[in-house]
């Protein structure tokens, strides 16, 4: 890797983005978030204005779409930035499965993974364009 590469770059440029745009979502707007993807409460207090937990993960999803743009403009495929991004979709998009099946998250979550999944093939024929030329 450590290598330009516009397919990395791109990579970045579209994962980061749309993190930026689903972490800040609800950051900027939580009454048009929780209108698409249901209301949110906190587990242990019930109080429909806690919203704690849906900030920390929006907050933590900004976090993640940062280095990717950063590594977007940079355009140099590196390890760490592959890792995080494939860590990133496997991660969310497993939650949106187990839950969206335990009926804790509404069905909506599911265009999220499908989405989610789009990226991971992608980084896939990525990481296979590397390994291949080796």
């Amino acid at each position: 890797m450590d290598q330009p590469s516009p397919f990395f770059a791109s990579l970045c440029w579209v994962q980061g983005l749309y993190y930026l745009l689903t972490g800040l979502w609800p950051l900027v707007s939580v009454r048009s978030f929780q209108w698409v993807t249901g209301p949110k409460t906190d587990n242990w207090t019930g109080r429909e204005g806690d919203h704690w937990l849906l900030n920390t993960v929006a907050v933590l999803i900004v976090a993640t779409a940062l280095p990717l743009l950063t590594a977007a403009i940079r355009g140099v495929a590196t390890a760490e930035i592959t890792i995080l991004a494939c860590g990133a979709i496997v991660g969310l998009t497993l939650i949106d499965v187990v839950y969206v099946a335990r009926r804790v998250i509404p069905p909506i979550y599911l265009l999220d993974g499908v989405l989610e999944v789009a990226l991971l093939i992608a980084w896939g024929a990525f990481l296979f364009s590397i390994f291949s030329r080796s």
